[in-house]
Parts: C-alpha cells; structure tokens; sequence
C-alpha cells in the first residue's frame, strides 16, 4: 500500500504531461552532406559555441579547418542591438528591445549550396529601471544569451528543413576570364 502510495504522484505527473503535448525534444535530422561540417561565425563566439555544441548533439563531426567533402556553415553576421520602445516623464526611456540579426548559408562538401544565404531576426523587450542600473546589465546579457540560443534553434530548424526537402542550388560557375 505505502509503495502504490509512492507510485501515484508520479503516475499523475506523467499521465499531466502526456495529455498536455509534452515531448523531449530529439536531435535534428540535418542534411546527409552534413556529416562533416567547417563552422565559420564571425561576430559572436558564444553563438558559434552554442551552435557547435547543437550540431555535435545531432551527430555532426565539426572540423576545424575546411577540406574536401567537408561541408561549409557559414554566418558572416550575428550581431546585437538595443531600442528604446516606449518613454516616461521627463523623457526618461521606461522599455528596451534587444535585438539579434544573424545571416547565414550552408554550402555542401562539393560547392553545391544547400541552404541559400538567409537571415533570422530575433527580439526580447524589457523595462528599464533608472534606479538600478546594474541590474540592467546582466539582464542584457541574459536577454543577449537567450537570443542566442533561440537563434541557434532557428538555424538547427532551417537545416533540418533542408534535409528534408533538399533544393540543390547549383554552385555559382567560374569564371576564368574567357568570353
């Protein structure tokens, strides 16, 4: 009796997380000329941390020089930005939005591009209080560390996307100076 006791609250909580559309998230399933990939991110080394580590974790081999049948993940821009949204008395700015702009391609091992260059904006507002500007700071950063985990999604998402509904773009032909 005292065991079923122990089993109950356990039993309820994984029958209340079914019925709500719970599911562990899985590992994306990127393109297969994706096997061995260069990461090259200019602008912000912890979003091309993040991004090695989500590519580790969908079984990626991430290299660290560029080679032969070694595909190439290239984000040129990953860059922040404030706004100031709204304004209270006295012209003292009462709102912040933080802003993420990331553009990035996916170019396979052979020159072929498998995912054109695209860009991915994301946004997090806050309040600002003037009374406590330290606060202020490290809510930035922790605004600017999820921005970069939910860009590192958006990216895992659009190559999985790519995987699954492949659209080969021909690389862009040489040109060797002849007419």
């Amino acid at each position: 009796m005292n065991r079923m006791l122990r089993v109950a609250p356990l039993l309820a909580i994984a029958i209340a997380l079914s019925a709500c559309g719970f599911h562990l998230r899985r590992n994306a399933a990127l393109p297969p000329a994706m096997s061995r990939v260069h990461l090259v991110v200019t602008g912000s080394s912890e979003l091309q941390r993040k991004l090695s580590r989500a590519l580790e974790n969908a079984k990626v081999d991430v290299e660290d020089e560029p080679g032969p049948g070694i595909a190439e993940l290239h984000v040129p821009v990953a860059s922040f930005g404030t706004q100031s949204l709204t304004q209270g008395g006295y012209v003292r700015i009462t709102e912040y939005a933080v802003r993420m702009h990331t553009e990035f391609n996916l170019t396979a091992g052979d020159g072929t591009i498998l995912v054109p260059h695209q860009s991915i904006d994301m946004q997090h507002e806050y309040s600002y209080d003037s009374t406590d500007t330290v606060g202020n700071a490290s809510e930035v950063q922790q605004l600017q560390s999820s921005l970069v985990e939910d860009t590192v999604q958006a990216i895992m998402f659009r190559l999985e996307a790519a995987g699954r509904h492949p659209q080969v773009v021909p690389a862009p032909a040489s040109t060797t100076g002849k007419p």
